[in-house]
């Protein structure tokens, strides 16, 4: 993913509300298959740590995304923004990268 395009997402992200809260039992397989599904049907989705998870916020996105085949697209503070393409229904067109980025 390009710096364009992840800045394309961000500011899709600015606006959403975490969909899903991820709480002191951290990261579960029942919370792994939930953002599963949510990637799947919106392709963007953020996520809010609460305060009684004592795990790293950044550790936690990426071990849903690796779990998920999906790219952090930011974390800041406790919220987590993940994407991923749908397979069925593609939404987000991401700006075009550069051939310069792409090297």
């Amino acid at each position: 993913m390009t710096s364009k395009q992840r800045a394309y997402l961000k500011g899709l992200a600015m606006t959403m509300d975490p969909i899903l809260h991820i709480g002191k039992s951290s990261v579960t397989p029942e919370m792994v298959n939930s953002v599963d599904e949510a990637l799947e049907a919106r392709e963007l989705i953020k996520l809010g740590v609460l305060k009684n998870c004592f795990d790293d916020p950044k550790e936690i996105a990426n071990v849903i995304a690796e779990r998920t085949r999906s790219q952090v697209v930011q974390v800041i503070g406790r919220k987590i923004v993940l994407y991923r393409e749908s397979k069925n229904k593609k939404t987000i067109v991401l700006p075009k990268a550069n051939k310069k980025e792409d090297k």
